[in-house]
Protein backbone atom coordinates (compact mmCIF):
# COMPACT_ATOMS: atom_id res chain seq x y z
CA UNK A 1 0.00 0.00 0.00
CA UNK A 2 1.79 3.18 -0.88
CA UNK A 3 2.25 5.90 2.32
CA UNK A 4 0.24 8.69 0.86
CA UNK A 5 -2.85 6.32 0.21
CA UNK A 6 -2.97 4.84 3.53
CA UNK A 7 -2.61 8.27 5.46
CA UNK A 8 -5.35 8.86 3.43
CA UNK A 9 -8.13 5.95 4.12
CA UNK A 10 -6.83 6.08 7.78
CA UNK A 11 -8.30 9.50 7.76
CA UNK A 12 -11.75 8.02 6.15
CA UNK A 13 -11.37 4.96 8.27
CA UNK A 14 -11.12 7.45 11.21
CA UNK A 15 -8.14 5.51 12.26
CA UNK A 16 -9.00 1.85 11.41
CA UNK A 17 -12.18 1.93 13.21
CA UNK A 18 -14.86 0.44 11.17
CA UNK A 19 -17.87 2.54 12.58
CA UNK A 20 -16.17 5.71 12.31
CA UNK A 21 -16.51 4.55 8.32
CA UNK A 22 -20.28 4.50 8.40
CA UNK A 23 -20.37 7.50 11.06
CA UNK A 24 -22.35 10.65 8.70
CA UNK A 25 -19.74 12.80 9.86
CA UNK A 26 -17.83 14.08 6.46
CA UNK A 27 -15.07 11.69 5.78
CA UNK A 28 -13.43 14.78 3.71
CA UNK A 29 -13.07 18.59 5.91
CA UNK A 30 -16.60 21.54 5.06
CA UNK A 31 -14.76 23.36 2.73
CA UNK A 32 -13.21 20.35 0.49
CA UNK A 33 -15.45 19.10 -1.87
CA UNK A 34 -16.72 15.27 -1.75
CA UNK A 35 -15.33 12.82 -3.82
CA UNK A 36 -17.42 12.07 -7.24
CA UNK A 37 -18.71 8.57 -7.72
CA UNK A 38 -18.19 7.05 -10.83
CA UNK A 39 -20.12 3.48 -11.19
CA UNK A 40 -19.54 1.63 -14.12
CA UNK A 41 -21.69 -1.54 -15.08
CA UNK A 42 -20.76 -3.95 -17.92
CA UNK A 43 -23.17 -6.14 -19.17
CA UNK A 44 -22.63 -10.10 -19.63
CA UNK A 45 -18.85 -9.48 -19.50
CA UNK A 46 -17.46 -12.73 -18.19
CA UNK A 47 -15.51 -13.85 -14.99
CA UNK A 48 -12.08 -13.09 -16.31
CA UNK A 49 -12.60 -10.99 -18.99
CA UNK A 50 -10.14 -8.16 -18.65
CA UNK A 51 -6.32 -8.41 -18.91
CA UNK A 52 -5.89 -7.40 -15.86
CA UNK A 53 -7.37 -11.00 -14.98
CA UNK A 54 -5.19 -12.95 -17.01
CA UNK A 55 -7.25 -13.10 -20.57
CA UNK A 56 -3.90 -11.90 -22.25
CA UNK A 57 -5.57 -12.45 -25.16
CA UNK A 58 -8.01 -9.45 -24.67
CA UNK A 59 -6.89 -5.61 -25.52
CA UNK A 60 -8.19 -3.65 -22.17
CA UNK A 61 -6.34 -1.03 -21.32
CA UNK A 62 -8.54 1.04 -19.54
CA UNK A 63 -9.74 -1.93 -17.31
CA UNK A 64 -6.34 -2.84 -16.70
CA UNK A 65 -5.56 0.99 -15.81
CA UNK A 66 -8.35 1.03 -13.62
CA UNK A 67 -6.58 -2.35 -11.51
CA UNK A 68 -3.07 -0.49 -11.56
CA UNK A 69 -4.82 2.23 -9.44
CA UNK A 70 -6.99 0.98 -7.17
CA UNK A 71 -7.92 -3.00 -6.22
CA UNK A 72 -9.21 -5.39 -8.10
CA UNK A 73 -11.12 -8.17 -6.04
CA UNK A 74 -10.88 -11.97 -7.50
CA UNK A 75 -13.83 -13.34 -5.97
CA UNK A 76 -17.00 -10.67 -6.30
CA UNK A 77 -20.33 -11.65 -6.71
CA UNK A 78 -23.38 -9.96 -8.62
CA UNK A 79 -26.31 -12.17 -9.87
CA UNK A 80 -27.21 -14.54 -12.84
CA UNK A 81 -29.21 -12.51 -15.18
CA UNK A 82 -29.89 -8.21 -15.55
CA UNK A 83 -32.50 -7.34 -13.39
CA UNK A 84 -31.63 -8.98 -10.10
CA UNK A 85 -28.11 -7.63 -10.36
CA UNK A 86 -29.05 -3.62 -10.96
CA UNK A 87 -31.54 -4.10 -8.29
CA UNK A 88 -28.75 -5.77 -5.94
CA UNK A 89 -26.16 -3.21 -7.05
CA UNK A 90 -28.29 0.12 -6.80
CA UNK A 91 -30.30 -0.62 -3.79
CA UNK A 92 -27.62 -2.49 -1.77
CA UNK A 93 -30.16 -4.90 -0.91
CA UNK A 94 -30.90 -8.50 -1.93
CA UNK A 95 -33.76 -8.29 -5.01
CA UNK A 96 -35.81 -10.39 -3.34
CA UNK A 97 -36.64 -7.50 -0.42
CA UNK A 98 -37.60 -5.27 -3.43
CA UNK A 99 -39.35 -7.95 -5.45
CA UNK A 100 -37.33 -8.11 -8.48
CA UNK A 101 -37.73 -12.16 -8.55
CA UNK A 102 -38.56 -12.27 -12.53
CA UNK A 103 -37.78 -10.09 -15.72
CA UNK A 104 -38.95 -6.62 -14.93
CA UNK A 105 -41.64 -4.59 -17.50
CA UNK A 106 -39.48 -4.35 -20.55
CA UNK A 107 -41.52 -2.07 -22.84
CA UNK A 108 -42.97 1.52 -21.57
CA UNK A 109 -45.87 1.13 -24.06
CA UNK A 110 -47.31 -1.79 -22.73
CA UNK A 111 -51.43 -1.59 -21.79
CA UNK A 112 -50.83 -3.72 -18.83
CA UNK A 113 -47.97 -2.42 -16.35
CA UNK A 114 -45.70 -5.21 -15.42
CA UNK A 115 -43.28 -6.03 -12.61
CA UNK A 116 -41.55 -2.71 -11.67
CA UNK A 117 -39.03 -1.92 -8.55
CA UNK A 118 -40.75 -0.30 -6.05
CA UNK A 119 -40.11 3.33 -6.21
CA UNK A 120 -40.11 2.86 -1.62
CA UNK A 121 -36.67 1.56 -2.77
CA UNK A 122 -33.86 3.77 -1.43
CA UNK A 123 -31.35 4.01 -4.42
CA UNK A 124 -27.77 4.88 -3.77
CA UNK A 125 -29.12 8.24 -6.54
CA UNK A 126 -31.52 9.30 -4.06
CA UNK A 127 -29.17 9.32 -1.02
CA UNK A 128 -26.37 11.01 -3.01
CA UNK A 129 -28.97 13.24 -4.36
CA UNK A 130 -30.07 14.67 -0.68
CA UNK A 131 -26.28 15.23 0.21
CA UNK A 132 -26.22 17.16 -2.44
CA UNK A 133 -24.98 15.03 -5.36
CA UNK A 134 -25.82 15.96 -9.15
CA UNK A 135 -26.68 12.68 -10.27
CA UNK A 136 -27.46 10.68 -13.71
CA UNK A 137 -28.07 7.49 -15.53
CA UNK A 138 -26.59 6.72 -19.42
CA UNK A 139 -27.11 3.81 -20.63
CA UNK A 140 -29.75 0.56 -19.65
CA UNK A 141 -31.90 0.78 -16.74
CA UNK A 142 -33.90 -2.63 -16.73
CA UNK A 143 -35.78 -2.17 -13.39
CA UNK A 144 -39.03 -1.84 -14.88
CA UNK A 145 -40.06 0.37 -17.92
CA UNK A 146 -43.65 2.01 -16.59
CA UNK A 147 -42.82 5.36 -17.38
CA UNK A 148 -44.47 6.11 -13.58
CA UNK A 149 -41.59 4.13 -12.91
CA UNK A 150 -37.41 4.67 -13.78
CA UNK A 151 -34.89 6.49 -13.06
CA UNK A 152 -35.89 9.58 -12.66
CA UNK A 153 -38.31 8.16 -10.00
CA UNK A 154 -35.29 6.66 -8.38
CA UNK A 155 -33.02 9.81 -7.15
CA UNK A 156 -31.05 10.25 -11.09
CA UNK A 157 -31.66 14.18 -12.43
CA UNK A 158 -31.10 13.18 -15.58
CA UNK A 159 -31.73 9.52 -17.87
CA UNK A 160 -30.69 9.12 -21.40
CA UNK A 161 -30.67 5.21 -22.42
CA UNK A 162 -32.92 2.37 -22.53
CA UNK A 163 -35.81 1.26 -20.19
CA UNK A 164 -35.51 -2.99 -21.34
CA UNK A 165 -33.38 -5.66 -21.64
CA UNK A 166 -31.05 -4.29 -24.68
CA UNK A 167 -31.31 -3.14 -28.12
CA UNK A 168 -29.73 -3.01 -31.16
CA UNK A 169 -26.67 -0.16 -31.15
CA UNK A 170 -28.15 1.10 -34.67
CA UNK A 171 -31.69 0.66 -34.40
CA UNK A 172 -32.05 1.22 -30.90
CA UNK A 173 -34.98 -1.54 -30.77
CA UNK A 174 -35.63 -4.76 -28.62
CA UNK A 175 -35.36 -7.10 -30.42
CA UNK A 176 -36.67 -10.42 -28.61
CA UNK A 177 -40.82 -11.33 -30.18
CA UNK A 178 -41.76 -8.64 -32.39
CA UNK A 179 -39.43 -5.82 -31.37
CA UNK A 180 -40.51 -2.50 -30.11
CA UNK A 181 -38.16 1.06 -30.06
CA UNK A 182 -36.17 1.66 -26.43
CA UNK A 183 -34.64 5.03 -26.50
CA UNK A 184 -35.26 7.92 -24.12
CA UNK A 185 -34.01 11.14 -22.94
CA UNK A 186 -35.57 11.18 -18.97
CA UNK A 187 -39.66 10.17 -19.63
CA UNK A 188 -39.16 11.08 -23.42
CA UNK A 189 -38.78 9.07 -26.26
CA UNK A 190 -36.48 10.16 -28.55
CA UNK A 191 -35.15 8.43 -32.34
CA UNK A 192 -31.81 8.77 -33.18
CA UNK A 193 -31.79 5.48 -35.43
CA UNK A 194 -28.13 5.15 -37.31
CA UNK A 195 -25.98 6.26 -34.31
CA UNK A 196 -23.94 3.98 -32.43
CA UNK A 197 -25.59 3.36 -28.79
CA UNK A 198 -22.31 2.85 -26.61
CA UNK A 199 -21.25 6.36 -28.41
CA UNK A 200 -24.21 7.89 -27.79
CA UNK A 201 -24.14 7.19 -23.89
CA UNK A 202 -19.96 7.60 -23.84
CA UNK A 203 -21.09 11.36 -25.29
CA UNK A 204 -23.57 11.99 -23.02
CA UNK A 205 -21.22 10.70 -20.16
CA UNK A 206 -18.57 13.58 -21.16
CA UNK A 207 -20.71 16.34 -21.02
CA UNK A 208 -21.81 15.39 -17.37
CA UNK A 209 -18.32 15.90 -16.77
CA UNK A 210 -17.90 19.02 -18.42
CA UNK A 211 -20.86 20.39 -16.70
CA UNK A 212 -20.40 19.21 -13.10
CA UNK A 213 -16.42 20.24 -12.61
CA UNK A 214 -17.52 22.49 -9.78
CA UNK A 215 -20.49 20.28 -8.15
CA UNK A 216 -19.95 16.45 -6.73
CA UNK A 217 -21.94 13.87 -9.01
CA UNK A 218 -22.68 10.72 -8.95
CA UNK A 219 -22.77 8.85 -12.25
CA UNK A 220 -24.23 5.68 -12.99
CA UNK A 221 -22.82 4.06 -16.75
CA UNK A 222 -24.54 1.63 -17.20
CA UNK A 223 -23.14 0.14 -20.64
CA UNK A 224 -25.37 -2.26 -22.57
CA UNK A 225 -22.19 -4.57 -23.98
CA UNK A 226 -20.40 -6.93 -24.88
CA UNK A 227 -24.84 -8.22 -24.43
CA UNK A 228 -25.69 -9.26 -27.80
CA UNK A 229 -26.30 -8.08 -30.88
CA UNK A 230 -22.22 -8.14 -30.99
CA UNK A 231 -22.16 -5.31 -32.75
CA UNK A 232 -18.49 -4.21 -32.14
CA UNK A 233 -16.18 -1.04 -33.29
CA UNK A 234 -14.66 -1.73 -36.40
CA UNK A 235 -11.52 -0.93 -34.91
CA UNK A 236 -10.92 -3.87 -33.41
CA UNK A 237 -11.69 -6.38 -35.98
CA UNK A 238 -8.09 -6.90 -37.09
CA UNK A 239 -6.67 -6.89 -33.82
CA UNK A 240 -8.71 -10.16 -33.27
CA UNK A 241 -8.80 -11.45 -36.68
CA UNK A 242 -6.60 -14.98 -35.83
CA UNK A 243 -8.66 -15.44 -32.97
CA UNK A 244 -11.39 -18.44 -33.44
CA UNK A 245 -15.16 -17.82 -33.14
CA UNK A 246 -17.16 -17.26 -30.65
CA UNK A 247 -14.00 -15.90 -29.13
CA UNK A 248 -13.46 -13.46 -31.92
CA UNK A 249 -16.88 -11.58 -31.58
CA UNK A 250 -16.52 -11.26 -28.00
CA UNK A 251 -13.56 -10.23 -27.36
CA UNK A 252 -14.20 -7.30 -30.80
CA UNK A 253 -17.04 -6.22 -27.99
CA UNK A 254 -15.16 -6.51 -24.86
CA UNK A 255 -12.50 -4.00 -26.28
CA UNK A 256 -15.22 -1.84 -27.48
CA UNK A 257 -16.65 -1.48 -24.29
CA UNK A 258 -13.26 -0.85 -22.82
CA UNK A 259 -12.93 1.79 -25.22
CA UNK A 260 -15.70 3.35 -24.61
CA UNK A 261 -14.60 3.51 -20.79
CA UNK A 262 -11.12 4.56 -21.58
CA UNK A 263 -12.95 7.84 -23.07
CA UNK A 264 -14.35 8.65 -19.86
CA UNK A 265 -11.71 8.27 -17.74
CA UNK A 266 -9.67 10.77 -19.94
CA UNK A 267 -12.66 12.57 -19.49
CA UNK A 268 -11.91 13.03 -16.04
CA UNK A 269 -8.56 13.36 -16.26
CA UNK A 270 -8.47 16.26 -18.56
CA UNK A 271 -10.93 17.89 -16.03
CA UNK A 272 -8.78 17.35 -13.17
CA UNK A 273 -11.21 15.33 -11.38
CA UNK A 274 -9.64 11.49 -12.07
CA UNK A 275 -7.89 11.77 -8.46
CA UNK A 276 -11.37 12.87 -6.72
CA UNK A 277 -13.44 10.31 -8.28
CA UNK A 278 -14.46 7.06 -6.82
CA UNK A 279 -14.31 4.79 -10.26
CA UNK A 280 -15.98 1.40 -9.61
CA UNK A 281 -16.40 -1.22 -12.24
CA UNK A 282 -18.31 -4.36 -12.40
CA UNK A 283 -20.40 -6.57 -14.92
CA UNK A 284 -23.80 -7.56 -13.97
CA UNK A 285 -23.77 -11.26 -14.54
CA UNK A 286 -21.31 -14.12 -16.35
CA UNK A 287 -21.12 -14.09 -20.20
CA UNK A 288 -23.63 -15.18 -22.52
CA UNK A 289 -24.05 -18.81 -24.35
CA UNK A 290 -27.83 -17.88 -25.11
CA UNK A 291 -28.84 -18.34 -29.20
CA UNK A 292 -31.61 -15.67 -31.04
CA UNK A 293 -33.13 -15.02 -34.34
CA UNK A 294 -35.58 -13.04 -35.01
CA UNK A 295 -38.72 -14.95 -35.49
CA UNK A 296 -41.49 -12.72 -36.35
CA UNK A 297 -41.53 -11.41 -40.56
CA UNK A 298 -43.29 -8.34 -39.57
CA UNK A 299 -40.80 -7.40 -37.27
CA UNK A 300 -41.01 -3.73 -35.87
CA UNK A 301 -37.27 -3.09 -36.77
CA UNK A 302 -37.63 -3.80 -40.13
CA UNK A 303 -34.78 -6.76 -39.30
CA UNK A 304 -35.54 -9.78 -41.63
CA UNK A 305 -36.78 -12.60 -40.35
CA UNK A 306 -34.15 -15.22 -39.29
CA UNK A 307 -31.60 -12.61 -38.20
CA UNK A 308 -29.49 -14.04 -36.06
CA UNK A 309 -28.08 -11.34 -33.67
CA UNK A 310 -27.21 -13.53 -30.47
CA UNK A 311 -23.73 -14.00 -29.15
CA UNK A 312 -22.25 -16.58 -31.19
CA UNK A 313 -22.77 -19.29 -28.59
CA UNK A 314 -20.75 -17.36 -26.70
CA UNK A 315 -17.05 -16.60 -26.07
CA UNK A 316 -16.19 -15.44 -22.28
CA UNK A 317 -13.40 -16.74 -20.45
CA UNK A 318 -14.35 -18.28 -17.06
CA UNK A 319 -11.03 -20.20 -16.77
CA UNK A 320 -10.91 -23.24 -14.17
CA UNK A 321 -14.98 -22.37 -12.92
CA UNK A 322 -18.13 -23.63 -14.63
CA UNK A 323 -21.00 -22.16 -15.87
CA UNK A 324 -22.14 -18.88 -17.79
CA UNK A 325 -25.05 -16.15 -17.24
CA UNK A 326 -28.59 -17.96 -16.40
CA UNK A 327 -27.14 -19.81 -13.98
CA UNK A 328 -26.05 -20.04 -10.32
CA UNK A 329 -22.71 -21.64 -11.14
CA UNK A 330 -19.08 -19.34 -10.52
CA UNK A 331 -19.10 -18.37 -14.24
CA UNK A 332 -22.88 -17.01 -14.11
CA UNK A 333 -22.29 -15.08 -10.78
CA UNK A 334 -18.29 -14.65 -10.19
CA UNK A 335 -17.64 -11.52 -12.38
CA UNK A 336 -14.42 -8.64 -12.55
CA UNK A 337 -14.96 -5.87 -10.01
CA UNK A 338 -12.74 -3.16 -9.18
CA UNK A 339 -12.64 0.43 -7.36
CA UNK A 340 -9.99 2.97 -8.12
CA UNK A 341 -9.81 6.20 -5.83
CA UNK A 342 -6.66 7.49 -6.13
CA UNK A 343 -7.00 10.20 -3.48
CA UNK A 344 -7.49 7.92 -0.87
CA UNK A 345 -7.12 4.36 -1.70
CA UNK A 346 -4.01 1.85 -2.21
CA UNK A 347 -2.97 1.21 -5.52
CA UNK A 348 -2.33 -1.95 -7.46
CA UNK A 349 -3.25 -4.14 -4.95
CA UNK A 350 -5.60 -7.46 -4.78
CA UNK A 351 -7.91 -8.21 -2.81
CA UNK A 352 -9.31 -12.69 -2.48
CA UNK A 353 -12.19 -11.98 -0.06
CA UNK A 354 -16.00 -12.54 -1.25
CA UNK A 355 -17.66 -9.52 -2.00
CA UNK A 356 -21.12 -8.46 -3.80
CA UNK A 357 -23.08 -6.17 -5.69
CA UNK A 358 -24.66 -4.74 -2.63
CA UNK A 359 -21.41 -3.89 -1.23
CA UNK A 360 -20.56 -1.19 -3.50
CA UNK A 361 -23.98 0.79 -1.97
CA UNK A 362 -22.84 1.28 1.72
CA UNK A 363 -18.40 1.34 0.41
CA UNK A 364 -19.65 4.61 -1.60
CA UNK A 365 -21.53 5.95 1.34
CA UNK A 366 -18.49 5.62 3.45
CA UNK A 367 -16.33 7.40 1.35
CA UNK A 368 -18.23 10.19 0.80
CA UNK A 369 -18.93 10.87 4.29
CA UNK A 370 -22.69 10.22 3.78
CA UNK A 371 -25.25 8.61 6.30
CA UNK A 372 -26.93 5.10 4.93
CA UNK A 373 -30.46 5.63 4.37
CA UNK A 374 -32.61 3.84 7.54
CA UNK A 375 -33.60 0.72 5.49
CA UNK A 376 -32.10 -2.56 5.98
CA UNK A 377 -28.47 -3.26 4.04
CA UNK A 378 -27.53 -6.21 3.17
CA UNK A 379 -24.56 -4.59 1.51
CA UNK A 380 -21.69 -4.47 4.05
CA UNK A 381 -18.81 -1.83 3.43
CA UNK A 382 -15.54 -2.99 1.99
CA UNK A 383 -13.01 -0.33 3.51
CA UNK A 384 -12.01 -3.46 5.88
CA UNK A 385 -10.96 -5.52 3.49
CA UNK A 386 -9.30 -2.85 1.10
CA UNK A 387 -7.19 -2.00 3.96
CA UNK A 388 -6.56 -5.45 5.60
CA UNK A 389 -6.06 -8.13 3.08
CA UNK A 390 -6.38 -10.99 6.22
CA UNK A 391 -9.69 -9.37 7.08
CA UNK A 392 -12.96 -12.19 6.89
CA UNK A 393 -15.28 -11.70 3.82
CA UNK A 394 -18.11 -9.56 5.50
CA UNK A 395 -20.49 -12.82 3.62
CA UNK A 396 -20.46 -15.81 5.68
CA UNK A 397 -23.20 -17.35 3.97
CA UNK A 398 -24.28 -16.34 -0.01
CA UNK A 399 -27.73 -16.40 -1.42
CA UNK A 400 -28.78 -15.85 -4.71
CA UNK A 401 -32.67 -16.49 -6.34
CA UNK A 402 -33.95 -15.99 -9.74
CA UNK A 403 -37.68 -17.20 -10.49
CA UNK A 404 -37.69 -20.97 -9.06
CA UNK A 405 -33.94 -21.42 -8.94
CA UNK A 406 -31.90 -20.81 -6.17
CA UNK A 407 -28.53 -21.08 -4.53
CA UNK A 408 -26.57 -21.11 -0.98
CA UNK A 409 -22.59 -20.89 -0.36
CA UNK A 410 -21.48 -21.54 3.01
CA UNK A 411 -17.66 -21.66 3.04
CA UNK A 412 -16.31 -24.16 -0.06
CA UNK A 413 -19.76 -25.57 -0.25
CA UNK A 414 -22.48 -24.57 -3.02
CA UNK A 415 -25.72 -25.83 -3.36
CA UNK A 416 -27.70 -24.74 -6.40
CA UNK A 417 -31.83 -25.88 -6.82
CA UNK A 418 -32.56 -25.28 -10.10
CA UNK A 419 -34.97 -26.52 -11.47
CA UNK A 420 -35.15 -23.96 -14.94
CA UNK A 421 -31.70 -25.61 -15.93
CA UNK A 422 -32.05 -29.67 -15.10
CA UNK A 423 -29.34 -30.04 -18.10
CA UNK A 424 -26.27 -27.89 -17.20
CA UNK A 425 -26.41 -29.35 -13.80
CA UNK A 426 -26.43 -33.13 -15.01
CA UNK A 427 -30.29 -33.91 -14.86
CA UNK A 428 -29.67 -33.46 -11.04
CA UNK A 429 -32.59 -31.86 -8.72
CA UNK A 430 -29.87 -30.50 -6.87
CA UNK A 431 -26.42 -30.12 -6.79
CA UNK A 432 -23.80 -29.94 -4.35
CA UNK A 433 -20.54 -28.29 -5.36
CA UNK A 434 -16.81 -27.52 -4.05
CA UNK A 435 -15.10 -24.32 -4.58
CA UNK A 436 -11.75 -25.28 -3.78
CA UNK A 437 -9.61 -27.23 -6.04
CA UNK A 438 -8.53 -27.16 -9.52
CA UNK A 439 -12.06 -28.32 -11.10
CA UNK A 440 -14.45 -26.67 -8.66
CA UNK A 441 -18.13 -27.78 -9.19
CA UNK A 442 -17.46 -30.59 -11.81
CA UNK A 443 -18.69 -32.75 -9.32
CA UNK A 444 -22.12 -33.26 -7.76
CA UNK A 445 -21.51 -34.51 -3.88
CA UNK A 446 -25.34 -34.25 -2.88
CA UNK A 447 -25.89 -37.74 -2.61
CA UNK A 448 -22.65 -38.09 -0.48
CA UNK A 449 -23.58 -35.27 1.60
CA UNK A 450 -27.49 -35.50 2.62
CA UNK A 451 -26.88 -33.66 5.44
CA UNK A 452 -24.84 -31.00 3.87
CA UNK A 453 -27.75 -30.65 1.36
CA UNK A 454 -30.11 -30.23 4.61
CA UNK A 455 -28.26 -28.18 6.73
CA UNK A 456 -28.01 -25.38 3.20
CA UNK A 457 -31.46 -25.80 2.40
CA UNK A 458 -32.63 -24.86 5.69
CA UNK A 459 -30.53 -21.52 5.64
CA UNK A 460 -32.10 -20.69 2.08
CA UNK A 461 -35.41 -21.48 3.46
CA UNK A 462 -34.54 -18.88 6.46
CA UNK A 463 -32.94 -16.80 4.08
CA UNK A 464 -36.08 -17.03 1.89
CA UNK A 465 -38.68 -16.13 5.03
CA UNK A 466 -36.47 -13.04 5.99
CA UNK A 467 -35.88 -11.29 2.63
CA UNK A 468 -39.72 -12.05 1.19
CA UNK A 469 -41.77 -9.15 1.90
CA UNK A 470 -44.86 -8.85 4.32
CA UNK A 471 -47.64 -10.52 2.35
CA UNK A 472 -44.89 -11.61 -0.35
Amino acid sequence: MQRCNRRNFLKILGGGAFAAALSARPAWPAETRKPNVLLIFTDDQGTLDAGCYGSDDLYTPAMDGLARTGVRFTQAYSHTVCCPARALLLTGRHPQRSGIINWTQSDAHDAEPGLNMPKAEVTLAEVLKEAGYATALFGKWHLGADLAHGPLEQGFDHFYGHRGGFIDNYKHYFLHQKGFHDLYEGKREVFARGSYFPDLVTQRAEQFIEAHRDRPFFMYLAFNIPHYPEQADAQFAARYRDLPEPRRSYAQMISTVDDRIGRVVAKLAASGLREDTIIIFMSDNGHSTETYKIKAGDHASGLPLGHDYGPHGGGGNTGKWRGMKGNFFEGGLRVPAIISYPRALPQGIVREQAITGADWYPTVLALCGVAAPKVKLDGKSLLPIIESASAPTRHKVMHWQWQAGWAVRRGNWKLINDPRNPQKMNEAKVFLGRLDGDAPEAKNYAGERPELVAELTKLHEAWTKEVTPSGG
